[in-house]
């Protein structure tokens, strides 16, 4: 679990956001992280040790749980979906739909949701 939290906290430092949905009962069913600069918006989704997903995709998509398309994504184990979007370069501006990355919301609970304020 060590490695995951290291993983974590270096997202953290490179600006993601961290919220963690809830089911009708309370309990935390994944940790989402969102982080939007340079024209995207990178997520990352871990639903335990053995079960994670990625993706990158245009910040001017719409859902970004359920995006139409994405630039990028990856799907595995916590640790080995933290290591490829650590490892995700930058993306070149003129290679990404033009957007305002402001922020998005991101659902927290069955009918509630956190705006996650662009980092860059």
């Amino acid at each position: 679990m060590r490695d995951i939290t290291a993983r974590l906290r270096k997202l953290m430092a490179s600006g993601f956001r961290f919220v963690h949905p809830r089911n009708h009962c309370g309990h935390v069913v994944a940790v989402t992280g969102v982080r939007t600069h340079h024209g995207v918006i990178d997520v990352v989704q871990i639903y335990g040790e053995q079960a994670a997903d990625a993706a990158r995709m245009s910040a001017a998509e719409p859902d970004i749980l359920a995006p139409r398309s994405v630039l990028w994504r990856t799907t595995g184990t916590a640790v080995d979906v933290l290591d490829a979007m650590i490892a995700l370069p930058d993306p070149d501006g003129r290679a990404v739909p033009a957007a305002d990355p402001r922020g998005c919301w991101v659902p927290t609970r069955p009918g509630r949701a956190t705006w996650l304020t662009a980092s860059a």
